[in-house]
């Protein structure tokens, strides 16, 4: 099977294309590494097609697309600190890029996994949370709440393309720790106590060290 990737660069994104190049598909990834990293794909070095590019360019995603039987999404702006730090450029990519991507799946008639988010619930305090639970989100005046909506949108649109014949499911990830991740993006909890620990460093524990995250090891995601 022909399978593009986005994203397929970045950190879950990886592991994805070495599981689908040990299953024997032909993998096409797109990715700007503006998070990924061309050594994350060194597992699978000479087996797949990387094309550096954007998914705001929508002929080169028509392109990919076209030539595909199954399409991944995984490529978006991630991350809390680079939402924070460049809210624009995040929801360009996680909305307009998004969109590009279903929209040539409905043009090309390709089945689409589309990768959201845990941040779709917000701060609810719901336990445990169930997928049409509803969202509780901060003000709009915070940059952080910018991701989830924009995930949101995107969850919206794919599931409105459902009603007129796209085949398409998602994925809403959870916190992912393993290797390759970067442990100097934010919120990489895990990675960061494991750097702190062989350091002999102190570990960064926020608040009481009461509070609770759900963790999902990256090849179960």
């Amino acid at each position: 099977m022909r399978v593009l990737v986005t994203g397929g660069a970045g950190y879950i994104g990886s592991h994805l294309v070495d599981r689908l190049v040990a299953l024997g598909h032909e993998v096409t990834v797109l990715d700007n590494l503006s998070t990924g990293n061309l050594a994350n794909l060194d597992q699978s070095r000479g087996q797949v097609r990387m094309v550096e590019n954007t998914i705001l360019n929508d002929r080169v995603v028509n392109k990919l697309v076209r030539r595909a039987d199954t399409v991944f999404h995984l490529a978006a702006g991630v991350g809390v600190g680079n939402i924070v730090k460049d809210p624009l450029g995040a929801l360009r990519t996680n909305t307009r890029g998004a969109e590009n991507v279903i929209e040539a799946c409905v043009k090309h008639e390709r089945r689409l996994l589309l990768a959201s988010t845990s941040e779709i619930y917000g701060k609810t305090s719901k336990m445990p949370m169930s997928e049409d639970d509803d969202r509780v989100l901060g003000s709009t005046t915070v940059a952080r709440w910018g991701y989830s909506t924009a995930k949101a949108v995107d969850e919206h649109l794919a599931l409105a393309y459902a009603q007129h014949g796209l085949r398409m499911s998602v994925v809403r990830y959870f916190n992912s720790f393993g290797p390759r991740i970067d442990s100097r993006g934010y919120g990489s909890v895990v990675a960061n106590m494991l750097r702190q620990a062989l350091a002999n460093e102190p570990l960064t524990v926020h608040g009481d060290g009461t509070q609770t995250r759900c963790f999902t090891y990256v090849d179960d995601t």
